[in-house]
């Protein structure tokens, strides 16, 4: 029973080590782990996915010249204008299949709705030309021959903006102004006793200094008397 309790005792004192070397190499590799993500971290290599902005695509673009005439003569004149543009709308559902012929799913450019009204309510075009782009919840109307003014216009409009923008970059930040810090009570309090013992010492040599005015002498310089003169 000795020999057999010396082997046991042996056998547990090699099986010891390797077990704390297994802990030692075990602990550096997952310390070496944390630095290595703190410091892709800090540089910004992890970074979360951003999801892009899905751009949609037009199902379906064409060109159509409308016919308003027939439509705005079965109104009065004060209404013509917008019969001409509900025509239009009619006319843009039924060619572009749009579900259930909604109108509300029609979108008229302003360029559109302006080139019907700019003769006024009573006198709107025999026709126009427009281009017509289908999406998915929507259909958009854009004119297609715009007139020379127009276009000069939306250039200079462009250009404006163009130059607000450099103008916004090049100019420089303004400083920020630091704020006060807002003093606490207890502050307040110091910075009034703190005035009030300067102005009673203030006050003190004032005093005292008027006591020793009182209480000096002045010496007075000897009259010298004239003498009369010989004769």
């Amino acid at each position: 029973m000795g020999d057999e309790e010396v082997r046991q005792a042996k056998q547990d004192k090699i099986k010891k080590p390797e077990k704390e070397k297994k802990s030692t190499a075990v602990a550096p590799a997952k310390k070496k782990k944390g630095l290595m993500e703190q410091a892709k971290e800090k540089i910004g290599e992890i970074k979360a996915p951003k999801k892009d902005e899905k751009i949609e695509k037009p199902l379906l673009e064409r060109e159509y010249i409308v016919p308003l005439r027939k439509q705005w003569l079965k109104v009065p004149e004060y209404k013509r204008a917008n019969k001409a543009v509900k025509a239009l709308k009619q006319f843009i559902a039924q060619h572009m299949k749009v579900y259930d012929r909604d109108l509300r799913k029609i979108k008229i450019d302003i360029l559109v709705n302006n080139e019907i009204r700019f003769r006024g309510m009573k006198k709107p075009p025999a026709k126009i030309k427009v281009k017509a782009i289908k999406y998915t919840d929507k259909v958009e109307v854009k004119l297609v021959d715009i007139p020379k003014h127009i276009e000069f216009e939306l250039a200079r409009k462009a250009k404006k903006l163009a130059e607000q923008a450099k103008k916004e970059i090049e100019k420089p930040k303004p400083e920020v102004e630091e704020k006060p810090v807002e003093e606490t009570k207890e502050e307040k309090q110091d910075k009034k006793e703190k005035q009030k013992s300067s102005q009673e010492a203030t006050q003190a040599l004032e005093k005292a200094a008027a006591k020793q005015a009182k209480h000096t002498t002045i010496k007075k310089a000897p009259v010298v008397q004239r003498k009369a003169l010989a004769k």
